[in-house]
């Protein structure tokens, strides 16, 4: 299918034209013939897999529509609401390169930097707002933003919003719109609160589910370094000499973490920024858009801020450290590999960690290929083949601490 046969308008079909774009990805397929059908939208879809503009061509292109036919008051008629300020932004430059040939009025609002500028653009009038829940919220209770006009409400990275304590703020929101309106939901993983939340939100959804949480994209190239702790920093380095590696983004858990991996990399002459929740508004988008413009070389960022980064031209992901949870394994692999690029991503497994390898596998329902010729390799090494990872003793752990007794026992 192309984008001409979902019968898009000429502005937005010429905008989705000079992007680049040819095919709809999957999602984009399934959800927005049903949103120009003014159905509910129940999509479940991994990042990278082009959700944003699965909603935003139709609702630009619906909007747009009844501009043009005069049947317009003014008010805002589309809210986006998204748990973080970089994917708010984010957000908000698709619905202008998308829309920039209709006319339509759009703005971003987010905490953490002063309302001045946010509330003198909303003041001026306008059609579609994207927001994170708190800033939003203490607009409304000021009577700023008024959401009585609303026509289409749309909540993004649901349950991110679980992950960051925005469950509460989103009921708010819900109670404050209008009965009337149509309603769009995406999340990447349908955990049982926010089936619940859909169902309060919702009504006769079309649900469209693309490639589940537990598959990784078949354009990302995935390998595993097992390494002992003292020599990932020095693994790393072994990795970014290669000068086929243009551009990789960093995963750590903390964001202590992400500055001491950010200014180790910077002390070897590599230019290398960090991006998480405790830096400024200002120094996040200016890691973001040096990172964009190849100006920084490498991105080191933690989880939450990740959400944010939106690049299809991304070539590589490095797991410093493996995330705890499997699913997280997904979404950070997922930031390459975009847009029917190619990427790679490289996982750094230390003793304390292999239990975690061992649960993406088991998700994911493949082995990572391991790398076994680079210079630091791990003294003992664990076992990762289907029958070590299934069978234990009576009374033994799966946590990784008693894993380390297990293969460092001989030493």
């Amino acid at each position: 299918m192309t984008f001409q046969e979902l019968h898009l308008i000429a502005p937005i079909l010429r905008a989705v034209t000079e992007k680049g774009y040819t095919a709809p990805t999957p999602i984009q397929e399934q959800a927005i013939p049903a949103i120009l059908q003014h159905k509910d939208v129940l999509g479940c879809a991994q990042t990278g897999t082009g959700k944003t503009a699965a909603f935003a061509i139709p609702i630009l292109q619906i909007l747009h529509k009844k501009k043009e036919s005069g049947q317009w008051r003014k008010g805002i008629k589309a809210l986006i609401v998204t748990p973080t300020r970089e994917l708010a932004i984010q957000i908000d430059e698709s619905f202008r390169e998308y829309g920039k040939g209709t006319h339509l009025r759009h703005a971003v609002i987010f905490g953490g930097v002063k309302q001045f500028s946010q509330v003198k653009k909303i003041e001026a009038g306008v059609d579609i707002l994207v927001a994170t829940p708190g800033r939003l919220l203490d607009l409304m209770n000021q009577g700023i933003i008024t959401l009585n006009t609303l026509e289409i409400f749309t909540l993004d990275e649901a349950d991110r919003m679980l992950d960051m304590g925005f469950i509460h703020d989103v009921k708010r929101i819900i109670s404050a719109l209008p009965k009337k309106r149509q309603s769009l939901f995406f999340s990447a993983t349908m955990p049982p609160v926010i089936t619940k939340l859909a169902g309060t939100l919702l009504t006769n959804p079309i649900r469209i589910e693309v490639t589940p949480v537990s598959s990784t994209a078949e354009t990302v190239s995935q390998k595993m370094y097992f390494v002992d702790k003292v020599h990932k920093k020095s693994l790393l380095m072994h990795v970014l000499q290669d000068g086929s590696i243009p551009s990789a983004l960093i995963f750590t858990r903390t964001k202590y973490g992400a500055d001491k991996i950010a200014k180790f990399i910077s002390k070897s002459g590599i230019k290398a920024e960090a991006i998480h929740g405790n830096k400024s508004q200002n120094a996040r988008q200016n890691a973001l858009k040096n990172f964009k413009t190849k100006q920084t070389r490498v991105l080191v960022a933690t989880d939450i801020a990740a959400r944010g980064i939106d690049i299809d031209d991304l070539t590589h992901v490095i797991n410093f450290e493996i995330p705890n949870e499997p699913e997280t394994y997904v979404h950070r692999i997922g930031r390459t590999g975009r847009a029917q690029n190619n990427g790679m991503a490289l996982s750094f497994c230390d003793a304390d960690e292999a239990a975690y390898v061992k649960n993406i596998h088991k998700l994911i329902s493949k082995s990572i290929p391991i790398v076994d010729t680079h210079p630091y390799q791990m003294t003992s090494p664990p076992s990762m083949n289907k029958h070590s990872s299934s069978t234990k003793k009576q009374g033994q752990s799966n946590s990784p601490q008693k894993k380390k007794k297990r293969w460092y026992g001989k030493r």
